[in-house]
């Protein structure tokens, strides 16, 4: 199937991007392209035009910013994969990414285009949840910081407004003696996770947990932080039994999504036990 027609235009800038989503409202900006030219070629979107912003340069890069990693949103897949920053401050991200789609998908891809997108399936939602990430968007009025925790709002649906422009995640470097991973149970054949879980963990000098945040993704109709989870953990000894305990806290209170595939109590099974894993997994490496 092919699209409906539609109007490209190539931004130069960010400024000169705004401008044209004020002059064309019914426009989608183009990042990597892998979730909108699938979605327009099935009919699913059909946009009276396209403004591709990928050739931005203010957009793109990764900095030290002192107490943050700054990502800018064009960066790809393959440059979080390979800093060399970003894998020893948060490794995290390039664990998360290793795990989307294939190599053709990481080389394209951009993290601020799957966070702007809000796939419910996506990988990286729960990441910046888990690291306590601030969006930043840019729109006529001006910028503005969004904290990952109000971003996502619904089923592909984010707090960016329609003339915004999401240009930069920051995420706070972590303190010492602090471990994170994501595990995610994939669908076979896209790859998207049918649940992901996050999970960052720091551990006080006497071995309890100082500080925890999980995020979780395809559970339900966007991401989601688990908050009680965090709740059981801190000032505990990260025991097995203690870990255990707070992940079968981790569907409470949560809307699962149901398919052919996994149905609700599957994906309230699979929430459990993947962010058990991820506990389990960001407890070890902050203990090193």
């Amino acid at each position: 199937m092919y699209s409906s027609t539609f109007t490209y235009y190539r931004a130069g800038s960010v400024q000169e991007a705004l401008k044209l989503l004020l002059e064309n409202p019914d426009a989608k900006l183009l990042a990597g392209g892998h979730s909108l030219i699938p979605a327009m070629k099935l009919r699913l979107a059909s946009p009276s035009a396209l403004i591709d912003i990928s050739r931005i340069s203010e957009l793109a890069g990764i900095r030290d910013a002192a107490d943050r990693i700054v990502l800018g949103a064009m960066t790809r897949y393959d440059d979080i994969q390979r800093s060399d920053l970003v894998r020893r401050v948060l490794p995290i991200l390039p664990e998360a990414i290793d795990a989307i789609g294939d190599l053709q998908v990481r080389n394209m891809g951009t993290i601020g285009g799957s966070l702007a997108h809000a796939d419910p399936a996506a990988d990286l939602p729960a990441v910046v949840l888990a690291l306590g990430a601030e969006i930043k968007a840019v729109g006529p009025n001006g910028d503005r910081t969004i904290p990952a925790d109000q971003f996502f709002v619904d089923l592909f649906t984010t707090a960016l407004q329609p003339n915004e422009i999401l240009t930069e995640i920051a995420c706070p470097k972590p303190p010492a003696r602090t471990g994170m991973s994501y595990q995610k149970f994939a669908n076979p054949a896209s790859g998207y996770a049918v649940v992901g879980a996050a999970a960052v963990v720091t551990l006080a000098e006497d071995g309890t947990v100082a500080a925890a945040r999980v995020g979780v993704t395809g559970a339900g109709p966007y991401a989601v932080r688990r908050q009680n989870v965090e709740q059981a953990l801190v000032g505990k000894q990260p025991t097995a039994e203690t870990i255990e305990a707070a992940s079968q806290l981790a569907s409470e209170g949560m809307t699962f999504n149901s398919d052919i595939f996994a149905s609700e109590e599957y994906r309230a099974h699979l929430t459990r036990v993947f962010v058990k894993r991820a506990l389990t997994r960001a407890v070890e490496r902050a203990r090193g």
